[in-house]
């Protein structure tokens, strides 16, 4: 009641604080005090507290360092600041591998030692779980090389007040582009082709024009795909040449609102495929520019593998894949079982789903659209669901999973938070967790993938697929 009738002092701008007189901590790039990191938070930096208790993130630091900071940004509630000197190392500091860490954003853990990393990932992903309530069982670590396995990446275009264009990717929480020449997290194929883009770049007639740059490894070779945001048919013979010279797939999508796609240079046809390497067979799966694809080529292979060991299939279950992409599940698991249907919200990728099981000779894989943050679809004759849901993950299919109970769950997952709700409520209603595993998809970044396994008794006692077996009942 004590500001009844008097004007209220005017509010800070959002993710900043002006400082009272007198204030404990230093003005924006000033040095701070020499601070202790206590432990790393889950998204990478270190975590500290000032003199005054108040908690700091510190870009690049690890546990039990000693370090002077800077403080970068001020908010109210905590400061996030960056290492001006590292006075005691930790023993897991390693140097990194690249040479634009720290300016390119692309990776933020290089500086930690990978066994490390993966050992962070973990921790979060127990963490979370905890808040939760739930206890995790023994976690399967899946990883792959740390470096060269990335298969797809997006590079930023961009020219300066003199027309000269600057290639590669943004600094971490800025539009400032980083230069760059080669990446040490790209699969080699697409590291090589960096430098000649950017030369390529410097004798195009409009470089201004060019928005982005893909690229993706694929069974074929690399492709490349030319964001292109106006027609200039000189820069699209300039483009052609540049990957006829080096029998690359090469892509001009032009246009800023409904970009029309042209293949400039197809020396293996207008279709793309990337491979997928099981224990008994390689599938071949068609994809083109934009379809979700898993970033890690290596780990992709063992998390199917290792759904269909934690599945166990005998041949008579019904399955839903949720959020089935080009069907990275849904053709692994179309042999080992009766039926199994995909279901994803893009009808591009809808297509491109039936495709691929009509070329693999998978003739019981049915492939249908919908939007499943808004549709529970029907499973009252499903034993098992597969979810492979975007990073808000797939709360209401799972409070629905409760309601319509299946035999098991295999929930893969891009967001751990997210899987840690999510899973609170099937287990609430029922589901108990059987196996887990941490996915090191994207070493050398805090990025994190888990999956799980959950399973409930039916509601009549049994399985679906063991009673139509029992009763002779076929597919």
């Amino acid at each position: 009641m004590a500001m009844l009738g008097k004007r209220r002092p005017p509010r800070a701008a959002a993710g900043r604080v002006r400082r009272e007189s007198g204030a404990h901590a230093p003005p924006r790039g000033e040095a701070a005090d020499t601070l202790t990191i206590e432990r790393l938070a889950h998204d990478g930096r270190g975590v500290a507290r000032d003199p005054h208790g108040k908690t700091v993130f510190v870009d690049q630091a690890l546990p039990g360092e000693r370090v002077r900071i800077a403080v970068h940004r001020q908010r109210r509630r905590f400061d996030e600041a960056h290492v001006v000197e590292c006075l005691e190392p930790s023993p897991q500091r390693v140097t990194p591998p690249c040479m634009y860490y720290g300016r390119c954003g692309g990776c933020d853990l290089q500086h930690l030692a990978l066994e490390e990393q993966r050992t962070h990932k973990q921790r979060t992903l127990e963490e979370l779980f905890t808040r939760q309530g739930l206890d995790l069982p023994a976690m399967q670590r899946l990883v792959g090389e740390g470096l060269g396995y990335r298969r797809r990446a997006r590079l930023g275009v961009k020219c300066d007040a003199e027309g000269t264009p600057h290639l590669g990717f943004r600094a971490r929480g800025s539009e400032h582009l980083v230069d760059i020449d080669h990446c040490m997290v790209l699969e080699p194929i697409l590291a090589d082709l960096i430098a000649p883009l950017r030369e390529c770049l410097t004798t195009l007639e409009a470089p201004r024009r060019v928005g982005h740059i893909e690229l993706l490894a694929t069974a074929e070779g690399a492709c490349v795909v030319i964001r292109q945001l106006r027609d200039v048919p000189g820069d699209e013979t300039r483009w052609q040449r540049f990957a006829a010279e080096r029998d690359i797939t090469l892509i001009w999508q032009v246009g800023r609102e409904s970009p029309t796609r042209r293949w400039l240079h197809a020396p293996f046809g207008e279709t793309l495929h990337v491979t997928l390497a099981l224990d008994d067979t390689t599938l071949q799966l068609g994809c083109a520019p934009g379809d979700f694809l898993q970033i890690n080529a290596e780990v992709n292979a063992q998390l199917v593998r290792t759904a269909l060991r934690w599945l166990a299939p005998r041949g008579h279950e019904r399955v839903l894949d949720l959020f089935a992409g080009v069907g990275n599940f849904t053709l692994a698991l179309s042999p080992h079982v009766a039926a199994i249907s995909g279901i994803e919200g893009s009808p591009v990728m809808v297509e491109r789903l039936a495709d691929n099981a009509r070329r693999a000779g998978l003739h019981h894989v049915e492939a249908h659209q919908a939007d499943l943050a808004t549709r529970m679809p029907d499973v009252d004759d499903v034993d098992w669901v597969v979810l492979d849901p975007p990073r808000g993950g797939a709360e209401a299919l799972c409070r629905g999973l409760v309601e319509h109970p299946v035999e098991k769950v295999l929930y893969v997952s891009c967001d751990p938070a997210a899987l840690a709700r999510d899973t609170a409520h099937l287990v609430q209603g029922g589901y108990r967790i059987e196996r887990a595993a941490v996915v090191d998809m994207f070493p050398h970044t805090a990025h994190l993938e888990s999956m799980l396994l959950l399973t409930r008794a039916s509601s009549r006692g049994r399985s679906m697929s063991a009673e139509r077996e029992d009763h002779g009942q076929g597919p």
